[in-house]
């Protein structure tokens, strides 16, 4: 078992950047220990966008929307988001 290095107490969050911009972490910490974390709660960062979409697939969407008891702009990043995922699979 390799002997790791010691992380020095660090009086503030920039001392701890420069530290760790100038040292390689392998020599600081087991990775072979490390476990998956999960964030349950976190939510991807989002950005407002305008488009453009006939009257008539608005009132389709938000029909389907409706028999699904859910917002018609969460439907849609639904079906937008599935459908973008099944495109990047298709492209390897």
């Amino acid at each position: 078992m390799k002997k790791r290095n010691r992380i020095p107490k660090f009086k503030s969050e920039e001392e701890e950047r420069e530290f760790w911009a100038k040292h390689d972490s392998t020599g600081y910490i087991d990775y072979s220990k490390g476990r998956k974390a999960v964030f349950p709660n976190l939510k991807p960062s989002t950005r407002t966008i305008s488009i453009r979409l006939p009257e008539s697939l608005i009132e389709h969407l938000k029909a389907l929307a409706s028999k699904r008891d859910v917002p018609y702009q969460s439907l849609l990043k639904i079906f937008l988001a599935e459908k973008v995922e099944e495109e990047m699979h298709a492209a390897k």
